[in-house]
């Protein structure tokens, strides 16, 4: 392929998601959960500049629907791998930056291509490691080809001719060259999407990277590896570090030759990285730039004019998606005391139909939480909203089930300042608060330190005008839920402790990957 060739790229257009309800698709997911089964157990390697390593210690991966089933094993790195991770990294950079733009879209191109043709094997891995049901982890993977397309078309913008005043005395340019050597640190909530998005945009940009994959997800991550590797990338590139989230948030944010740092995950571990980063280390030339995305607590408002209907399944689609292991899950309610009952009741309504087990028999819509950690920090949580609200649905285990499972879990009557409508639960746990009005409920909605997602139903023209200047949140949807950013669509990063509001997705993502240099040269 040409660099001229790339020139008639079709506009980018979002993968459709599987629709399971036709036979023939249905019948190829099950083919791929036997076939991703029949491999459980694999042990995959470390790899560095093409080259595989093993080591005395492995990751285990397990599938939380059925804790005794082991998805695969996965080689955890040493500092010493990690060491040499980086210099071959720092080698590689030296011609991948050089690489025409083109040529880097050009990969992944490819790779989103061979994704295509291994969706359902892609898919089936991430029912059994994460236990996302068949829609939810269609998603995720349709996510992930569309940040490998998005991207590559966005990296060809960059890299065309940028606007400058012109002036008669002067030749100038401004290009945007890459960085150097990153840190990707994704989550495993989206374990191929988030991981790809983030691995994607950093390589396109013409950096190489050091990926160290969530430990709850290495197995997918191992998966995708090996689609870059069948996409011909250049050895070194991409350097594939599963190992311990120390090893991470130590030595590889502390490394005075990492440029950047990408990561999505907790609060918690982001602020660290943020600190870390941000004290220089002897040798370290450059201030380290983070693009982080850390967490939410987000809320669905609900004012007396809304469609309740509508607004009742937002609000259960949105707080239990994905067991509400995702940043951007509806945990709180805030609804005006006008509709609070009639609306609690709808929610009820919805909640009770929802069938929860292994997620890899279709029918099952809320799987397990990720781990055992997850596991008893939900239930934790639970505790402490029976002090702090009226528990009206779920509040138990059900682990005869074989895995991390949890119910659906409503509190009503939860003051706006209470804990479990405050801090980030991760798992099925929804906090109902009443508002006194709609004035009141923005008020409770703007209450916390995040400010991610949030979601307005409401058929007032007033009140959404009135959201949108004054709702406080990165991505602010009307009358649907607030799950389910698109790539292109819907550019996706928050405000407060919700990270660096990096819009991945969009079309100033890439320039977080790269930096602005200007050429001028005096015409003589």
């Amino acid at each position: 392929m040409e660099a001229t060739d790339l020139l008639i790229l079709k506009p980018f257009k979002n993968l459709p998601i599987s629709d399971f309800s036709d036979s023939e698709t249905e019948i190829k997911m099950k083919e791929a959960l036997k076939k991703v089964e029949k491999t459980f157990g694999k042990e995959y390697d470390i790899v560095i500049a093409g080259k595989r390593y093993k080591t005395e210690r492995k990751i285990k991966s397990i599938n939380p629907s059925k804790i005794e089933e082991i998805v695969g094993f996965t080689n955890s790195a040493t500092e010493e791998l990690a060491e040499l991770a980086i210099q071959e990294a720092l080698k590689a950079f030296k011609t991948w930056s050089k690489t025409p733009a083109w040529k880097r879209a050009e990969y992944l191109l490819k790779t989103a291509e061979i994704l295509r043709n291994k969706r359902y094997e892609f898919v089936a891995t991430m029912v059994y490691e994460v236990g996302k049901n068949w829609i939810e982890a269609d998603a995720d993977f349709a996510e992930a080809v569309d940040f490998l397309e998005f991207y590559a078309r966005e990296m060809l913008r960059y890299a065309s001719e940028q606007p400058l005043v012109r002036i008669p005395t002067e030749k100038n340019e401004l290009k945007y060259i890459p960085l150097g050597v990153g840190a990707i640190i994704p989550p495993w909530n989206f374990p191929l999407a988030i991981l790809v998005g983030m691995t994607s945009a950093a390589i396109v940009t013409g950096n190489t990277v050091v990926l160290k994959p969530a430990s709850d997800s290495t197995v997918i991550a191992a998966k995708f590896y090996e689609a870059l590797e069948e996409a011909g990338l250049p050895e070194g590139v991409v350097n594939f570090l599963p190992g311990s989230g120390a090893l991470a948030g130590e030595y590889l944010v502390k490394h005075p030759k990492i440029r950047f740092i990408s990561f999505t995950g907790s609060k918690e571990v982001g602020s660290r990285i943020h600190e870390l980063a941000a004290k220089p280390q002897p040798g370290q030339i450059w201030i380290k730039r983070t693009i982080l995305e850390m967490g939410g607590k987000d809320a669905i408002v609900v004012d007396e004019t809304a469609d309740l209907d509508s607004a009742a399944e937002g609000i259960v689609t949105s707080a239990f998606g994905f067991q509400g292991q995702k940043c951007s899950a509806g945990s709180r309610a805030i609804i005006v005391e006008e509709v609070y009952d009639e609306l609690v009741e709808k929610i009820l309504e919805r909640t009770s139909k929802i069938k929860m087990g292994d997620v890899r028999f279709k029918e099952n819509w809320l799987g397990p939480v990720i781990n055992r950690g997850a596991f008893e920090k939900i239930k934790g949580y639970i505790e402490i909203g029976k002090k702090e609200g009226k528990l009206i649905h779920g509040g138990n285990t059900k682990e005869n089930l074989g895995g991390y499972f949890i119910e659906p879990t409503i509190f009503k009557d939860v003051a706006w300042n209470a804990r479990i409508a405050q801090e980030e639960i991760f798992g099925p746990v929804l906090a109902i608060i009443k508002a006194k009005d709609f004035d009141d409920a923005l008020r409770i909605a703007n209450s916390t330190e995040y400010g991610l997602t949030g979601s307005l139903y409401s058929s007032s023209r007033k009140r959404i005008e009135k959201a949108k200047e004054e709702f406080h949140v990165g991505n602010l949807y009307f009358n649907r839920k607030c799950t389910g950013a698109l790539v292109g669509v819907h550019p996706f990063g928050g405000f407060n402790m919700s990270g660096t509001d990096s819009k991945a997705g969009g079309r100033d993502y890439l320039g977080l990957f790269l930096q602005a240099k200007v050429n001028s040269e005096k015409i003589l």
